[in-house]
């Protein structure tokens, strides 16, 4: 009888550790999922800003001749921000420190091209650049948002991953903790998009 209670102690202890295991693993799978999700989003909001930016540059070219070292610097500053491509899944510290890098050196170019704009009355007045601000200016918000989603998103996923006794799982998954988007010197200020619309600088 001792053994048979014994039995059923051990049995009733595996199938809470199995149950555990499961329950434990299928939320850190949600929450990996949101992660990415919410990575896709910070990647299309930027994917969106860099297209308007080649848009803009291009219109700001066929209404001018001047200014060519500040557009091809653009051109360049983009393609270099949309070659950094990152694994949701291998987010780290130092990878997105790579992106936040190169979507800073297109942050610098495009207040340059915006700066060079503002010199030209003509360009100032250009109904397609005006619209492309426009959308410029939104999608900046856009991106401020989705980062900000994101953090919230990887910050919930971290905690959780490290709390006892979730964390004895995350460390037989071999689980890492997600690298945050941190602020920059000058990241508090996004491109002056309202340049052109409030001709100011």
């Amino acid at each position: 009888m001792k053994k048979f209670s014994t039995g059923i102690i051990i049995l009733v202890i595996a199938i809470f550790l199995i149950g555990f295991y499961i329950v434990t693993s299928n939320r850190m799978v949600v929450l990996n999922n949101d992660v990415k999700l919410k990575w896709g989003a910070v990647e299309t909001a930027y994917q969106r800003r860099a297209d308007l930016i080649t848009q803009l540059a291009a219109t700001v070219k066929k209404a001018t001749n001047y200014e060519r070292e500040t557009l091809t610097a653009v051109v360049e500053a983009r393609a270099k921000a949309t070659s950094v491509q990152i694994d949701p899944s291998n987010l780290t510290p130092e990878k997105l420190a790579e992106f936040q890098k190169a979507q800073a050196g297109l942050n610098s170019a495009l207040s340059r091209l915006l700066v060079s704009v503002e010199k030209y009355p003509d360009l100032k007045a250009n109904q397609s650049i005006l619209a492309f601000q426009s959308q410029l200016e939104g999608t900046e918000n856009r991106i401020k948002i989705d980062r900000d989603n994101y953090n919230i998103s990887v910050t919930e996923y971290n905690n959780y991953i490290t709390q006892l006794p979730y964390s004895i799982i995350s460390s037989i998954k071999g689980l890492k903790e997600k690298a945050l988007f941190k602020s920059f010197e000058g990241s508090d200020k996004s491109p002056d998009v309202d340049l052109l619309l409030n001709g100011e600088k």
